[in-house]
């Protein structure tokens, strides 16, 4: 491993991290330790899966009600049900990649686009794989200028090297950084808004930190809406130490947000409400 400091660790100690850490360990730690999830530990999973790509998808355009995702059965029909389709898909598919994504990052991000353009209008050169120079990217919910294709590759890089070598980073922190990075760079033509948000949910869970998935951090992002969402990523973008602890500190918070919708789903079960 190598000896150079990690810079993953030192965003954990800038200012405000290691509160945000401590808060979002005391909002699962009420979730793991609610009695229904020694039971039903399943279907907790499975209702925090929808959630949190019906929060994802609404992020990234496609706002409907969770009933109405719940009820649909085809999602080909238009930009906003491909979205939402392409949403459930990636939360189911996250799972089954923990073990790829420890010794490759990136070509979990490349499956991850797969799954996410299944189904939609996009040229089968340009899916599952990064954009090349002069590609254009659809990404309309996010305005921040788009990196070159150099720029991306080397960034990806990097952040491969970082999940790789892992390190004692908080998994709050790293999560933060793999969203924001991927949402920055925008490496793919499309779907990054959704195979970025879905990264960081594998951090999560392979973190051991969520490891049976039920705190889902969209939940929160889309609770806390989309101007906060992109106002933090600004901060995250500017790459000031105050503009970064904002972002992983708006991270924990959503991810806080899903712990407390998966609360609310174990008293409902308890109640025999749902």
């Amino acid at each position: 491993m190598s000896t150079k400091a990690d810079p993953l660790e030192a965003l954990g100690a800038l200012p405000g991290v290691p509160e945000a850490v401590d808060s979002v360990r005391k909002a699962v730690d009420q979730v793991y330790g609610h009695r229904v999830m020694r039971r039903r530990s399943n279907e907790i999973t499975a209702e925090a899966a929808l959630r949190g790509a019906r929060g994802s998808a609404a992020l990234s355009g496609a706002d409907w009600a969770l009933e109405e995702v719940r009820r649909r059965t085809d999602f080909s029909q238009d930009a906003e049900s491909r979205t939402v389709g392409g949403a459930l898909r990636l939360t189911a598919e996250a799972g089954q990649l923990l073990s790829v994504w420890r010794q490759s990052p990136l070509r979990v991000l490349a499956r991850l686009h797969l799954v996410a353009a299944g189904g939609a209008d996009v040229s089968d050169e340009l899916v599952g794989r990064p954009r090349l120079a002069g590609e254009p990217v659809d990404e309309p919910l996010i305005e921040l200028a788009v990196p070159g294709a150099d720029e991306v590759a080397g960034r990806l890089e990097g952040l491969s090297e970082l999940v790789v070598a892992g390190g004692s980073a908080p998994a709050l922190v790293t999560a933060a950084v793999v969203e924001g990075e991927l949402l920055a760079l925008r490496p793919f033509g499309s779907h990054n808004g959704l195979v970025a948000r879905t990264a960081g949910r594998i951090v999560l869970i392979g973190s051991g930190l969520d490891p049976k998935s039920v705190c889902p951090l969209e939940v929160g992002h889309a609770e806390l809406g989309r101007a906060a969402y992109v106002a933090a990523l600004d901060g995250y973008v500017s790459g000031t130490p105050a503009g970064m602890a904002a972002w992983i500190a708006h991270c924990g918070r959503a991810v806080e947000l899903g712990a407390r919708e998966s609360t609310a789903v174990c008293e409902a079960l308890q109640r025999g409400a749902a």
